[in-house]
């Protein structure tokens, strides 16, 4: 009952208040009438918004491409408005193609992504496809897909689907000229590798970027054999999936701390769910150089396939992720007698920089835009003399090198493969010194801890960093020059300049208490105390080329041995390609360790069958020596050249 009297109440306060509205209305609009255009009964958004493009200077167009099993690829073509008889740009990706060209502009150089700005200006068809089984593509997504045969028994692989697709470009883009031209970096460079082990009669011009091409050797997942742990997140990223997954959770903000924690690799990987995704189960039973991973090196199968396709091979000194690839791929064809269509490209750049701004590298600053300014005024216009019959002004050099002291490209008429250049060693000396003469004998030792592994950057490092990751090949090296487990030969200051072209070797000679272990091996500008033009760069330890070796493979990549305790053994490996010069007041140094840790995997440095999955009690310390003396005399190999033959 009260409740009924209360609700009464309310209904005559709310009519009171309606009529007080309304009475206050100005006149002409007192109306409470509801008219039927008032009325929405469904939902404010359409079944489908079709956006006006009247002013837009392109079109774009979604398809679904057959392949030659039925598969189809989802495809994005940009078309400048008005085209006729252009050529085509192909990019095969696993990164979402639909990505690439989001932007809501009515400009083509705006709505593509930063990689393919110059190259929408109106003259390029722009081309971006979903590799299968990725975002709209159809199919089963295989990690890097190895080439029909041993590891792929079906009759498609990614040169396949890169014929295909152009195929049906050819045959169904009328804007065309019928001409394409491929391009991408890293996952996206690798696609391009691919087609050309059989590349269709149309692809003209191929230009691969830090492509992947043998990631145990030392591109994304292993260098010589160590894994790049941190890489992990990959995995995840990519294969949990049809689109984008995410990276794995941390517990700490320090990933030095979360893979400390986590103890080996595999033990990481257990804990958050590998075992479900088939490419880690394949990835971890395979820890040496077998056939699962020879098989799958495009090195050597693109000298088994070679093609007439003119192809620039590119990527940075200081690709952190990619440093092998392009300049082993290009070696390999030069060798075989491929050279003549074949060009090497080594900027100074973090890995697929070239698709971004180029002003610096970390505290590296170079005069001008690197990036924009190859890719203006080289890159494209050697694309557009193969696909629209335009002259170069001069012909592209067989390789062009920037030289980051100098700050200029460098343009070689012949350049050297590693195996036919002429090495001076600069040996490991008493007293921590480093000399081109004969060592004065001796040794110098140093405790390694598994418990207490070098960082690879300074502390913290977190996992989500994409400004420190891109530059962790340039970090100054003060920062682990004082520790006890790390040695440091150095020069005295130099009095003129030693020009360093090609492939530096480090060639250690080396005693360890353990069964097992890894070799770091940096070559070091080190910059004057004080830098007047650049006061922050005072005394700077500037990496100029560094890697890792796993002890286990001196012999063999694929039959891996302990190592016999407190014996000297020869640890010889290449390090990362150059183009340098040690300037007079400046000093060359060497530094030594272990570990370069969380960025690849601890050895236990006690030898165990599979180290992915070494158990706790596996680590333990060793002391390791470096000999450089009668037992053995250290150095690193370095291809110094008298003047560069520019």
């Amino acid at each position: 009952m009260k409740k009924a009297v209360l609700a009464s109440a309310i209904v005559s306060l709310v009519c009171l208040a309606s009529a007080t509205a309304f009475a206050a209305l100005p006149p002409g609009q007192e109306s409470s009438k509801v008219t039927p255009d008032m009325i929405q009964t469904g939902s404010d958004i359409p079944a489908k918004w079709v956006q006006p493009q009247g002013n837009f200077d392109y079109v774009k167009r979604e398809v679904m491409i057959p392949m030659r099993d039925g598969v189809k690829l989802h495809t994005v073509i940009m078309i400048p408005k008005g085209a006729h008889d252009l050529p085509m740009l192909l990019e095969r990706t696993p990164y979402d193609a639909s990505g690439m060209a989001s932007g809501n502009s009515p400009h083509m150089a705006d709505a593509v992504w930063s990689g393919d700005k110059d190259w929408a200006d109106g003259s390029y068809i722009l081309v971006w496809q979903d590799i299968r089984g990725k975002y709209g593509s159809e199919g089963k997504y295989v990690m890097t897909r190895p080439p029909i045969g041993p590891l792929n028994p079906t009759r498609t692989d990614d040169t396949t689907d890169a014929w295909d697709t152009i195929d049906w470009l050819v045959k169904n883009i009328k804007e065309s000229n019928g001409k394409v031209g491929m391009i991408g970096s890293s996952y996206d460079g690798w696609t391009v590798a691919m087609a050309l082990l059989h590349p269709h009669p149309a692809l003209k011009v191929a230009a691969p970027e830090s492509p992947m091409v043998d990631g145990w050797m030392g591109d994304d997942w292993y260098h010589y054999g160590a894994l790049r742990q941190v890489n992990l997140d990959y995995f995840t990223g990519q294969m949990t999936k049809q689109g984008s997954g995410e990276s794995v959770p941390r517990d700490n903000y320090d990933d030095y701390t979360n893979f400390l924690e986590a103890g080996s690799p595999g033990a990481w990987a257990d804990a958050h769910g590998f075992k479900q995704l088939p490419w880690w189960n394949r990835f971890a039973a395979h820890p040496s150089y077998d056939a699962f991973w020879q098989l799958q090196a495009l090195d050597k199968l693109l000298v088994e396939h070679p093609s007439n396709v003119p192809t620039m091979w590119l990527q940075g000194l200081w690709d952190q992720e990619d440093i092998y690839g392009a300049v082993h791929a290009w070696e390999a064809l030069e060798k075989a007698g491929h050279g003549a269509n074949n060009h090497l490209v080594m900027g100074p750049w973090w890995h697929s920089q070239i698709n971004r701004a180029g002003w610096n590298l970390g505290p590296l600053k170079w005069p001008g835009d690197t990036t924009a300014q190859f890719r203006q005024q080289v890159i494209i216009p050697w694309f557009n003399h193969y696909l629209r019959g335009t002259p170069m002004a001069k012909p592209l050099p067989q390789a062009m090198i920037y030289n980051a002291v100098e700050q200029h490209w460098d343009s070689f008429s012949h350049w050297k493969p590693a195996s036919e250049q002429k090495l001076t060693p600069i040996y490991l000396q008493g007293d921590f010194g480093l000399g081109f003469g004969q060592p004065s004998g001796g040794s110098d030792s140093y405790v390694s801890d598994p418990a207490k592994p070098v960082p690879y950057l300074q502390r913290p490092i977190p996992a989500q960093n994409e400004d420190r990751w891109r530059t962790w090949l340039v970090q100054d090296q003060r920062f682990v020059v004082d520790r006890p487990d790390v040695l440091s030969y150095t020069t005295p200051v130099l009095t003129k300049t030693v020009t360093v072209q090609g492939a530096p070797i480090a060639d250690l000679y080396a005693r360890t208490t353990g069964t097992d272990g890894d070799f770091v091996v940096k070559l070091i500008d080190v910059y004057p105390g004080s830098v007047p033009t650049d006061p922050t760069m005072g005394g700077y330890e500037l990496p100029v080329s560094m890697d890792i070796f796993r002890g286990r493979y001196r012999k063999s990549f694929s039959d891996p041995s302990p190592i016999p305790a407190n014996e000297v053994q020869q640890y010889r490996f290449r390090l990362p390609t150059i183009n340098y010069e040690f300037k007079p007041g400046h000093r060359i140094m060497v530094q030594i360790q272990s570990t370069l840790f969380p960025l690849y995997d601890r050895n236990p440095q006690t030898y165990v069958p599979n180290i992915l999955f070494a158990k706790p009690a596996d680590y333990k310390k060793a002391t390791v020596t470096i000999e450089h003396g009668a037992d053995g005399k250290s150095a690193v190999l370095l291809p110094v050249v008298a003047t560069s033959p520019r």
